[in-house]
């Protein structure tokens, strides 16, 4: 069910008026934050969000993101269009109009061998240091500071079991930590804390940028799946499907205490973790959310 942070408040009749921006003040388009979740292949779906935000003409005031959230957030912030975005994907991503055979005579062939390599030392089943340095030569920038959009990266201190909220300093350590998924690939030491993915304690991070901004978006990518004939998921299903039920129970109890103006979660169903060859479906599932959003910021900020 998608919720308007101003629904829910206005509902409560005059206790709203003790909020800070209450019913009666129209927010600024020029002061929307937005929050991008982890999902892993799920969060493709993002880009068709901030396609909404280039077509109407709005520049969020405030990102945050978590996982592959601030993956597709540093690209957004870093002045990229959604469109750019997508087609940036579909250069590195074999759809379904094509085999694997064609893709192989292809140089991007060389970047998913790199982005893929194992790692086994040092905690983690893969080597995320090809797709890091691709990252970083798409975007151009090294640290936080450079970018054109503020933007905050979400990780998990392993020891300290708390969330870090990152917005200074290098870029892409920031982003690597984001998305160090336990058992996947290795956690990152940044400023003497060992950090991994940001999910395990904030998976849509809209409340780092709620308070600063006029309205708040958060995205959920978290998707659904449909049981399997047997009910018995394998290994790498079991461990990726009880990472999203986590995220699902964190973000259902801070959604009852404090929502987002507005919150959207596509219907992304039966896409796995690492499943980005299925982004043609992902963008079709996803087009129904996009127009919902397009339809609310329009009624909103029209």
């Amino acid at each position: 069910m998608d919720l308007t942070r101003r629904q829910f408040t206005c509902a409560l009749g005059s206790a709203a008026l003790l909020l800070p921006w209450g019913c009666a003040k129209k927010p600024r388009a020029d002061r929307i934050g937005i929050a991008l979740g982890g999902g892993g292949a799920r969060g493709l779906a993002h880009i068709l969000m901030l396609e909404v935000l280039d077509e109407l003409g709005i520049q969020p005031y405030r990102i945050s993101g978590t996982s592959i959230g601030a993956i597709v957030g540093v690209l957004y912030a870093s002045g990229k269009s959604g469109r750019e975005i997508r087609q940036l994907v579909d250069e590195l991503t074999v759809g379904s109009n094509e085999s694997w055979f064609d893709a192989l005579s292809e140089q991007r062939v060389l970047r998913w061998l790199a982005f893929l390599l194992p790692e086994l030392r040092r905690g983690g089943l893969l080597n995320p240091e090809g797709f890091i340095n691709f990252l970083s030569e798409t975007v151009g920038i090294k640290t936080f500071n450079e970018l054109k959009i503020p933007l905050q990266v979400v990780a998990t201190d392993f020891w300290k079991r708390e969330a870090v909220a990152l917005s200074s300093g290098e870029l892409m350590p920031a982003v690597q930590a984001s998305m160090a998924l336990p058992g996947v690939s290795a956690a990152v030491e940044i400023n003497d804390r060992l950090l991994v993915d940001g999910g395990l304690v904030n998976p849509v991070p809209y409340d780092l940028i709620q308070f600063e901004s006029d309205f708040t978006i958060a995205v959920d990518v978290t998707g659904t799946r449909t049981p399997d004939d047997d009910q018995n998921p394998n290994y790498l299903d079991t461990t990726f499907d009880a990472f999203q039920i986590l995220q699902t129970a964190v973000l259902r109890e801070k959604m009852k205490h404090n929502p987002p103006n507005l919150y959207i979660r596509p219907e992304i169903r039966d896409v796995r973790v690492l499943e980005f060859y299925k982004f043609e479906a992902i963008f079709e599932q996803a087009q129904v959310k996009k127009d919902l959003l397009k339809r609310e910021l329009e009624r909103q900020f029209g």
